[in-house]
């Protein structure tokens, strides 16, 4: 075998966290390499064009928010902004319903307009008095009781996660927030958008913005060991698969995709349920909690981007349980998974000159910008160990 090429920085995965770090690194005088298995850039937040002229987020939607002017203004030097106020509505008994719930939602519930302090007043009738819920039914019903809960909640976690919500961390369905007025935006966060020409478009200015930075891709970090040797390995991939799984594998939950793509002329007939022309369904996401639906939600993404064509895509996405070869979609938020990641976090802090970060490397449901803040200062650690090294 041929001697080895060495660098400075081995960085498994080029998704958000590998690249961020690329980019503070690379800027800062030292070689990295890239690798990523797949045959594309951008993890999970990498989206395309598809065979209709639509661009989509293949690996499901990804909705861009924070409340940090930092994780904006460094994101900001590689993409301009299309603002967006994420809506979706849940499809639930036969119609669509405002959610998440918020006054509207309670007007649609009993029938006739109401206030907000109705509303309250309903809720404090109705929801279940609970000072600390333990699990994600407790943190539901605790808010709205029982029959919000069911309609909205019950079916939808049962089968995104396969675990009922009482055997789930409160912040699953806690993410969610309940409002008496009607504000029926999707999400809290006040910077609210996507990037104007998409997230890949976005990581390619962020790679064409790292001077020193190899990307390498389809190449795992097997073949990476193979071919380099370097003085400080970055790994953002699953963390118990670093670890060939010794103590057994870390649960996670996988996805299945249905793509189903419409012309103008198709959509015609689709405006009186959208409710505008060139769109299927009335929003940018429709969740399916019914158990008799075998998919969770159904995405229109054109609803978001804001992209002037004739043609939509929606997408149908069904979950799975996760077998070794999927994609690792999300970590199971519950006690025993947590407690078999805290065996393995125990390794990888004894692993020299190697960082983890990321989702999957830490077993946590990040948001976009905080997976890029922590790779922000993680670069930053590593530049207050190694220093800036001036380019030859």
């Amino acid at each position: 075998m041929a001697d080895k090429t060495h660098i400075d920085f081995l960085i498994v995965g080029a998704g958000f966290s590998g690249l961020v770090m690329a980019e503070q690194l690379s800027n800062a005088g030292w070689k990295c390499v890239i690798v990523d298995k797949r045959d594309h850039f951008g993890g999970n937040a990498y989206d395309r064009k598809d065979e209709a002229g639509v661009l989509i987020h293949p690996y499901g939607p990804h909705y861009f928010r924070t409340n940090s002017p930092r994780i904006v203004g460094y994101l900001s030097r590689f993409t301009d902004w299309h603002p967006v106020d994420y809506t979706i509505k849940s499809h639930a008994a036969g119609r669509y319903w405002s959610f998440p719930i918020n006054l509207n939602t309670f007007e649609e519930w009993i029938g006739r307009p109401a206030t907000t302090a109705e509303f309250e007043t309903w809720l404090e009738e109705h929801r279940e008095k609970i000072d600390k819920p333990a699990n994600s039914e407790e943190v539901i019903i605790s808010q709205v009781g029982r029959d919000l809960y069911e309609l909205f909640f019950e079916g939808y976690t049962l089968k995104q996660w396969q675990r009922h919500p009482r055997d789930l961390d409160p912040s699953v369905c806690g993410r969610i927030p309940i409002r008496t007025n009607r504000d029926d935006r999707y999400l809290r966060e006040e910077f609210q958008a996507l990037p104007r020409e998409g997230y890949t478009a976005m990581f390619q200015r962020m790679l064409e913005s790292s001077p020193g930075a190899e990307l390498h891709l389809g190449v795992d970090f097997e073949e990476a060991k193979n071919r380099w040797s370097y003085t400080h390995l970055v790994y953002t991939g699953p963390i118990d698969e670093y670890f060939d799984r010794c103590y057994g594998p870390l649960p996670y939950r996988s996805l299945r995709f249905e793509h189903e793509s419409f012309t103008a002329d198709e959509l015609v007939e689709r405006e009186a349920i959208s409710g505008k022309q060139g769109f299927w369904q009335p929003a940018m996401q429709v969740n399916y909690p019914e158990a008799d639906v075998p998919f969770t939600r159904i995405v229109e993404i054109k609803h978001a981007t804001g992209q002037q064509t004739d043609a939509t895509t929606i997408v149908r996405e069904f979950p799975k349980a996760w077998t070794p070869g999927d994609e690792p979609f999300y970590p199971v938020p519950a006690a025993d998974a947590k407690e078999l990641y805290q065996r393995y976090a125990a390794l990888a802090a004894g692993e020299e000159n190697t960082t983890f970060t990321g989702r999957l490397a830490t077993y946590r449901y990040y948001n976009m910008d905080q997976v890029t803040g922590m790779a922000l200062t993680e670069a930053a650690k590593l530049l207050e160990r190694f220093g800036v090294r001036e380019r030859a």
